[in-house]
């Protein structure tokens, strides 16, 4: 498919509000912002690991949107894998507060349930999104044996 008609394609299939994974990464980028202003409230000490946790795990939403409009399908899929290391970042910082007693059990088990889902559907996607383009495999493939 060439550029033009990726564009094309993209433009023509906007339908946001059907997509799983634009209304979960969405809502999940809500929570993030409501959890990092309930604990940023009066703790200062650890504003630095809030702030982690509020750009990795709104990052996420951005990249996803990002890939919607995307230049080219190289483009799409670097979005969405940018996406998949921002989710697997949050998952680390959510982690850290449960286990330092900062995110109690309820809160934490929910937030990681959702952090997952959308890990899931990031992996899906990018899966789906290399076995649709086997020469750009190849290509990396190569690239990555050449590196080594």
């Amino acid at each position: 498919m060439k550029n033009e008609e990726f564009a094309s394609a993209q433009t023509t299939s906007y339908k946001r509000n059907e997509s799983v994974l634009h209304i979960k990464s969405y809502a999940f980028g809500v929570r993030i912002v409501k959890m990092f202003l309930h604990f940023s409230e009066g703790d200062w000490k650890l504003q630095t690991l809030y702030k982690q946790i509020l750009r990795s795990g709104t990052s996420i939403s951005a990249n996803v949107h990002e890939s919607e409009f995307a230049q080219s399908p190289s483009d799409f899929a670097s979005k969405l894998h940018i996406a998949l290391k921002e989710a697997n970042e949050t998952m680390n910082w959510l982690n850290l507060l449960h286990d330092v007693s900062i995110l109690e059990d309820n809160a934490y088990e929910s937030m990681s349930k959702d952090c997952s889902e959308i890990i899931d559907l990031l992996v899906a996607s990018v899966k789906t999104i290399k076995k649709n383009n086997p020469k750009k495999q190849k290509n990396e493939e190569n690239e990555d044996e050449e590196m080594r």
